[in-house]
């Protein structure tokens, strides 16, 4: 059944994950990755492949793939959009932002949920929708991101048409990162495997509040104190 889901490019892809590690089961998270470029998610025969790649336990596979959230479990759509509903986010408007996000992906009384996907799973459209406990962008709040590419400074109403433009099979420039593709490219990516990777790596990589900081201290010369040829460390106890 495996060898059905997964074809030999698969299995190919996934022998040049292995080799990249000193020890095989270091490569299970990539792994679990290029699983999902496959599937769309890791089903129960995705974790079966991993085990069997690296020589594994089904159970040890299965604690990892339920540990850490960017691995889904069940179909998604074409589209991963993450919401971040973290505190300064959320303040900022990243709460009404992921509500009406929900409730225009939904039916009418009935919004979309956490992890819950509009349209045929993995077909041109479709939306699974997240809300994210923090995307690392503070300094652009409120962000959400597609496919892991960066909208910042969104509001209710960009945030809106944006998801009503990737329902009408359009691609919106991210405001930072790579051009946007599908969910399932970016998964392989994520294992290491670019179809073309100067163009996927083409975009501006920060923006210009994220480096204001740094422009100011080159403007004013400021530079940071040099480290100390021999630091005094602080005493550590010793060990019982």
């Amino acid at each position: 059944m495996t060898q059905e889901v997964f074809d030999e490019l698969t299995r190919q892809r996934s022998k040049e994950v292995i080799n990249r590690y000193p020890e095989s089961r270091s490569a299970l998270l990539p792994l679990l990755h290029l699983v999902q470029s496959v599937e769309g998610y890791v089903s129960q025969q995705g974790i079966g492949f991993c085990a069997e790649q690296l020589g594994l336990s089904t159970a040890e596979v299965s604690a990892v793939a339920t540990f850490y959230t960017m691995y889904k479990r069940r179909p998604g759509g074409e589209h991963l959009v993450s919401v971040c509903t973290n505190t300064l986010c959320a303040a900022l408007g990243g709460d009404a932002i992921y509500k009406r996000v929900c409730e225009r992906l939904g039916e009418p009384g009935k919004p979309l949920g956490h992890e819950q996907t509009v349209g045929e799973p993995g077909s041109p459209g479709s939306i699974t929708v997240e809300h994210a406990e923090c995307l690392a962008a503070c300094d652009l709040a409120p962000v959400l991101q597609v496919n892991y590419e960066y909208y910042d400074n969104q509001s209710v109403e960009s945030a809106t048409e944006l998801v009503d433009a990737l329902r009408r099979g359009e691609k919106p420039a991210p405001t930072r990162g790579a051009p946007l593709t599908d969910w399932r490219t970016v998964e392989r990516e994520i294992a290491g495997f670019y179809d073309d990777l100067p163009t996927a790596a083409d975009g501006p990589s920060a923006a210009e509040e994220t480096l204001m900081g740094a422009a100011l201290a080159e403007a004013s010369g400021w530079t940071a104190p040099a480290m100390p040829e021999h630091a005094e460390l602080p005493h550590l106890p010793e060990k019982k």
